[in-house]
């Protein structure tokens, strides 16, 4: 977070701490009716995958090491993916199941998607994993999975067992219909959306994969969807197949190829002049007051924090709705404009690190997307637990990429620091695990101060923002239109905590380069301290320096891009 005694940005490499690898507790409850194993090919004797799917292509079968039988999977993990195999069966409503497994490797995770999982750390012996978990009142299907950690080596499973009744009676080994009519419906430089007819199962299809060549990039529940992350100038042939609970896929539907559109500059088409404003902290002003004073509609609103659980609320401690925040939110909106949550932050428990997966962290956001309606979110990404941790970094990135594909139109923000001259190794790190990942993110937020030296804030701000912009280029294919296009800058009026000064009319330089190269967001932190104490110091309720009242926002709203 964001304080008045910020310490300067660590460089060193973050190991993977016990936070970052903490999980939900396993839920047992009594009067479990066992049954034989529900799941298909649990052992992969079969010597095929089928009905397991893994992410990237990166699952095979081999013959050593094995638990037992002659054959067992492997998981090739890589710095931005996981390798994450799973399946999908039938069960039934209100009913305990038992999974287990037998694994092998570094940090190896065995689970159910939106419920409980464990994992542990067995490098060089197979080791049993084992959880519980009670299926929804009207839940007929559950997804068990088991993945590695990024950047850990390769992982071994074998022997996996989900002990519990089948569902519906009998085995279903029907597949669905393969799709037809796949058609693009629309594209950009960086995206291309499809449409499809639906499949028939004699259950029921559950999900649709759609892929790119070979690749798996995408599954949704719905007969559309939109591949985000592309590269502009770029021919892309696509397919889908249909998916039931029982883990049947359906043939090839028909393929479309799709060249993206050049990247002229076209970008996200999002704008956005979104001081920070947080209700905890800093005397936080009326949001009304200040609207009416300079004309902004957009506040970014700190902080949203882990409660524990991987529950999100504000700060961690304020309720997610019905609280101060929530008075601010409808206050902002009643005089017509809206609010950003920011996830993380400098300090604090925060969702990404805590959060045992990226799908349970995807779950946290939707929490604040539903609650408010949310056109846009921020993940401000900070401190040795989330921005110098390569895998929190892909877990955050790959929770971005879930929330964005089920929200359609949600824009999806991150912010992180910087060094004079552009993104630091973590920062670089980010953006290209942004790209492997196919994220979609919308803009790529700089935190321009706290150097750790330099009076120059015009020129630092100016050659780091030329520093994402080149590196955005080299990483994503783009012109130096849609780069700038998914740039953000947030600084810090005023005295920043190492005492580099950005005055109003250097802030003015700022608006006036960032409107002038059409980036996409300009945010300050924060709107608490938009107020006179020139001697000051770095204090939370003002700049620190001689200003008017809200003239930093004054001069925010003045950013059109």
């Amino acid at each position: 977070m964001r304080d008045t005694l910020r310490r300067p940005r660590r460089r060193l490499l973050a190991l993977l701490g016990s936070a970052a690898l903490a999980f939900a507790g396993a839920i047992a409850l009594p009067g479990t009716a066992h049954a034989a194993n529900v799941l298909s090919n649990p052992g992969f004797e079969s010597g095929g995958l089928s009905p397991w799917t893994c992410t990237g292509n990166l699952g095979s079968v081999v013959s050593s090491p094995v638990h037992g039988g002659s054959r067992a999977l492997a998981g090739a993990v890589t710095s931005s993916d996981n390798a994450q195999c799973s399946q999908t069966v039938a069960v039934q409503p209100n009913t305990t199941y038992k999974l287990t497994g037998w694994v092998r490797g570094s940090y190896v995770y065995l689970g159910v998607n939106g419920g409980a999982s464990t994992w542990t750390t067995s490098p060089s012996a197979y080791s049993q994993l084992s959880v519980s978990f009670t299926t929804g009142a009207s839940q007929t299907s559950a997804t068990i999975y088991v993945h590695g950690w990024y950047a850990q080596g390769t992982y071994n499973a074998d022997d996996i067992s989900l002990d519990g009744p089948g569902g519906g009676g009998g085995s279903d080994t029907q597949a669905p219909s393969a799709p037809t009519g796949l058609t693009s419906t629309g594209k950009t430089s960086s995206s291309v959306s499809l449409r499809w007819n639906a499949s028939t199962d004699n259950v029921g299809v559950t999900a649709y994969d759609i892929y790119s060549g070979s690749s798996r990039v995408l599954s949704v529940s719905g007969t559309s969807a939109t591949v985000s992350g592309l590269s502009p100038s770029t021919s892309y042939t696509f397919t889908v197949k249909a998916r039931d609970a029982a883990g049947n896929v359906s043939g090839a539907s028909n393929s479309v190829g799709v060249t993206t559109d050049a990247g002229t500059g076209g970008g996200t088409g999002f704008k956005q002049a979104a001081p920070y404003l947080f209700e905890g902290w800093g005397d936080p002003p009326s949001p009304s007051t200040v609207m009416s004073a300079t004309g902004i509609k957009w506040f970014t609103m700190a902080f949203v924090l882990d409660s524990g659980g991987c529950n999100p609320a504000w700060d961690g401690s304020r309720p997610l709705t019905g609280g101060a925040d929530q008075s601010a939110i409808n206050q902002i909106r009643s005089a017509g404009g809206d609010v950003v949550p920011s996830f993380g932050g400098w300090q604090g428990s925060k969702l990404g690190a805590n959060c045992s997966s990226a799908s349970a962290l995807a779950g946290a956001l939707q929490k604040v997307i539903d609650a408010y309606g949310l056109k846009a979110i921020d993940m401000d990404v900070e401190n040795t637990d989330e921005f110098e941790n390569e895998a929190v970094q892909a877990k955050i990135l790959t929770a971005l990429k879930t929330v964005k594909a089920n929200n359609p139109g949600l824009r999806t923000i991150v912010t992180f620091g910087t060094s004079t001259t552009g993104p630091t190794y973590y920062g670089n790190r980010l953006i290209e695990q942004a790209k492997s990942l196919d994220a979609g993110i919308d803009v790529f937020t700089i935190m321009p101060f706290d150097f750790g030296g330099g009076s120059d804030m015009y020129g630092n701000t100016v050659n780091a923002a030329e520093g994402l912009k080149a590196k955005l280029k080299s990483t994503f294919g783009w012109d130096d239109a849609t780069a700038y296009s998914h740039i953000g800058i947030s600084g810090m009026n005023g005295l920043s905590d190492q005492q580099e000064n950005t005055t109003p009319a250097i802030w003015t330089q700022i608006r006036d380069w960032a409107n002038g190269h059409h980036i996409a967001r300009l945010a300050f932190w924060a709107v608490n301290r938009d107020r006179p104490c020139p001697g000051g110091g770095v204090v939370s309720n003002c700049s620190g320096i001689s200003q008017s009242n809200w003239q930093f926002t004054s001069i925010t709203a003045g950013f059109t891009g």
